[in-house]
């Protein structure tokens, strides 16, 4: 059963009591400097109407402030001077006016902005590390946001990564449902998915997170494609996924609830999946401090989709809480703290009425997840920008994966991931120089528990006694891993042409005490990246892109647990002499937006060609006396990833929107692999998504989602007959997976009331061939991850899409 954290609900208590406390100190802070400081104040309009919520703040400072609902804002105590102030929101264009202030007077500054329905100006913080518009980042920046979260009924961060060009979610396990990010086909161990601009989300973090991680708690998501390691260290080959969580501007509150049966209309039983969420935040009079808060909590049943008591979909339970701090102290200084804690359950098999052990498979885990960050940032001059940074990610998992009533498969991992370090950036008049140090730091230990072998008797006729074998704890992994990289980048516009060029110098250690250091690998790895951008024409970019990467060899793996067929266990062990892998990637791409007609249009086509030197692969051995297979991860000739990603999106004069990606690739190793094929495997060669966006009349808006997932290969090694040639290999079928949602909103005096309802997977595409029963291949698992769901749900708050 998952337990609330008291010490979780201590801290979201102290933030609203500082919170609260702010305002009284402001009010004096306020008449003690009133002659020595003033205000600037004003509303910020498009077309005449007012636009709520929008971001004001002056360049070269931490100032800012939100427009009320009205549409107006102010901004207090400013030191007299000559200042940049500008306007930010999602939606439109960014706007910058040069406000002077003298003693005695405040001054009145309106904004009549333009819309950007494309979101081209947005500012994104992934290009560089540092805000910048997304217009002028000389790589492709996608942001998945809030509004497309909400729209497209995604609940965890897995479900958004779908609708978004080369990306793709899937499941890798029938029994307890690990999921994995693809990034152009790659695996998710190719991409890095930073938490606030961290890489904190660690390997063991990663096996189950996407799913863990609720959307209520982000305000968006920065998606890079193509190689990020010379900002962003190792594995980030594929790309980079940031996960932003939210933070305070106004003084909101939302509140929803959301429940969803799956399985309506097919063969096997329905399950449900019922979740609560809250959101808040709290800003003080002046601005100075805010703090947000956001729960989960969410329940959901066991899937079986083809009636043999064994779940296709396992049952989870999760409870999350989280908070978002900040405080300026100053002009120019601010400090922010971020936590979230996470409780999940989840018990895939079968008879999760039964204990574990006495289960025919069972493969259960309790997460406890905590995971904190502190920033603080000062400007030196007047936009150099100095930040330091620390976070910290505590991971500890309890673990059964087993099959037939066995007693020696409990397992228990603890996790601790840790980076700091600091940046500064320094602008010029066209050009800007970001320097930085950080060092990532992770430890992991990972054991199977001891036991008492009730089946083992041995009797003693002499007195009739009776012993039962006791069997120690036994260690699978102690393992750290030490990465410290200092990197620069920097930035040049000269006319049309923008020329980005970073460099980092990374030096890892991985060490695996529980072989006594049989597997330890160090190495300094030199990562250079080049990027340019030229503007065509004014509504045409080209951007190229030159990238090396690397992945270090990695001790723990999640295969290490996750298969059980055959009534086998499969485990991974590294190679003696294996090295690490490198990448080289080239990128090009054609970005055009442009009005035609009266519909905004924005096309993006973007080529990638990624050269994977000494790619990681798998040596299958032969089963032990006790059942157990060894998977030796070795070094391969190579690998070439290669494809074409194209979006498109549409917004016509009116209330709707479309947004759609498709991906045409190619993923081979150089040489054949042990199935046979020298092909990627779980990676179709076509997939896509779209979305569709239709605000109705009187309160009514309409969304359409889709993803279409190709043929691809999958690998079978049970025991049943299955259409699969003689390695194991099969053609999957192509799947669409089409949704619906409608949305109702009130407006009530500032409030919103909104009732929604809809469906996920109406054609119910989903792999109709799963495994069964205990010999059953849980990695034989492809397609959607779900069938058919009917949902429906409601929201009340101020701040609602």
């Amino acid at each position: 059963m998952i337990k609330h954290n008291k010490s979780i609900i201590a801290f979201l208590l102290f933030g609203v009591f500082i919170a609260s406390l702010d305002p009284v100190f402001s009010q004096n802070n306020s008449k003690q400097f009133s002659d020595t400081y003033a205000d600037i104040f004003g509303q910020v309009t498009c077309e005449g109407e007012s636009i709520p919520f929008a971001s004001i703040g002056i360049k070269g400072t931490t100032m800012g402030a939100s427009t009320n609902q009205l549409g107006h804002y102010k901004l207090s105590n400013i030191p007299f001077g000559k200042y940049r102030v500008f306007v930010s929101v999602v939606g439109y264009k960014t706007k910058e006016l040069v406000v002077v202030l003298s003693k005695g007077e405040s001054v009145e500054v309106n904004f009549d902005i333009e819309k950007d329905v494309m979101n081209i100006d947005e500012v994104v913080v992934s290009a560089n590390r540092s805000e910048q518009k997304r217009s002028e980042a000389p790589v492709i920046v996608n942001t998945l946001s809030h509004k497309l979260i909400n729209s497209t009924q995604s609940i965890t961060l897995g479900e958004g990564l779908n609708f978004s060009p080369g990306l793709r979610l899937e499941n890798n396990c029938q029994n307890c449902g690990f999921t994995q990010v693809r990034m152009n086909g790659m695996e998710g161990a190719y991409s890095q998915i930073l938490i606030n601009s961290r890489p904190i989300f660690s390997g063991l973090a990663g096996v189950y997170g996407l799913e863990l991680i609720p959307t209520n708690m982000i305000d968006k998501i920065e998606v890079i494609r193509g190689g990020g390691s010379a900002l962003y260290g190792g594995n980030a080959i594929a790309g980079t996924i940031n996960v932003i969580m939210k933070e305070s501007s106004v003084n909101s509150y939302e509140v929803g609830s959301n429940y969803g049966v799956s399985g309506i209309g097919a063969d096997g039983n329905q399950s449900n999946d019922f979740s609560v969420n809250f959101n808040s935040s709290v800003v003080s009079i002046n601005n100075k401090s805010g703090v947000s808060l956001y729960g989960f909590s969410r329940k959901r049943g066991m899937y079986d989709a083809n009636n043999d008591d064994f779940s296709e979909i396992a049952p989870l339970e999760n409870l999350t809480f989280g908070a978002k701090a900040f405080h300026k102290f100053g002009l120019r200084d601010k400090l922010t703290f971020d936590f979230f804690g996470i409780n999940e359950q989840r018990d895939g098999g079968n008879k999760q009425e039964y204990p574990l052990h006495e289960r025919d498979i069972a493969e259960s885990l309790t997460h406890s997840m905590k995971v904190a960050g502190l920033k603080y940032e000062t400007y030196i001059r007047e936009y150099d920008l100095l930040t330091f940074f620390g976070s910290g990610q505590f991971l500890d998992r309890d673990s059964y994966y087993g099959a037939e009533q066995s007693l020696s498969d409990y397992g228990y991992s603890n996790g601790k991931t840790f980076n700091i370090g600091s940046q500064y950036k320094t602008q010029f008049e066209n050009s800007s120089l970001i320097i930085g140090v950080e060092n990532t730091t992770d430890f992991l230990k990972d054991s199977k528990l001891g036991y008492l072998d009730l089946d083992s008797v041995i009797i003693d006729w002499g007195d009739t006694t009776v012993t039962h074998p006791r069997y120690d704890n036994t260690l699978i992994a102690d393992q750290s891993s030490v990465t410290t990289g200092v990197f620069t980048q920097y930035d040049h516009s000269l006319g049309k042409l923008k020329t980005s060029l970073g460099v980092r110098l990374d030096n890892y250690h991985i060490e695996d005490f529980a072989l006594q250091q049989e597997d330890s690998k160090t190495n300094t790895v030199l990562i250079p990246r080049l990027s340019v951008m030229y503007d065509l024409l004014s509504d045409l970019k080209l951007r190229a892109t030159y990238s090396q990467g690397y992945r270090a060899p990695q001790i723990f793996d999640e295969d290490l647990h996750i298969e059980t067929s055959r009534l086998r266990q499969i485990k991974h062990k590294n190679s003696p002499d294996l090295k690490q892998e490198t990448s080289h990637s080239y990128m090009a791409s054609i970005d055009f937006n442009k009005f035609i007609g009266t519909t905004q249009t924005g096309l993006l086509i973007e080529g990638f060609y990624t050269k994977l030197n000494d790619a990681f692969s798998n040596e299958l051995g032969e089963p032990d006396e006790n059942g157990k297979v060894i998977y030796t991860r070795v070094n391969s000739s190579g690998a070439l990833v290669n494809g074409i990603n194209i979006e498109l999106r549409l917004k016509p004069q009116g209330n709707i929107e479309l947004s759609s990606g498709f991906t045409t690739q190619l993923s081979e190793y150089k040489e054949l692999q042990d199935w046979g094929d020298k092909v990627f495997l779980r990676t179709p060669s076509r997939y896509g998504f779209f979305t569709l966006d239709w605000g109705l009349k009187n309160g009514f808006s309409l969304s359409a989602s889709g993803n279409y997932t190709g043929t691809m290969k999958v690998l079978y090694e049970g025991i049943e007959e299955k259409a699969v040639d003689v390695n194991g290999l099969k053609d999957t079928e192509s799947f669409f997976d089409l949704g619906l949602k409608l949305n109702y909103t009130i407006k009530l005096n500032g409030t919103s009331l909104q009732f929604l309802t809809g469906m996920k997977n109406i054609f119910n595409a989903f792999q109709s061939d799963f495994d069964r029963g205990i010999d059953r291949d849980p990695a034989y698992v492809y397609g959607p991850l779900t069938p058919r769901t009917v949902f429906i749900g409601i929201k009340f708050g101020n701040l609602l899409n």
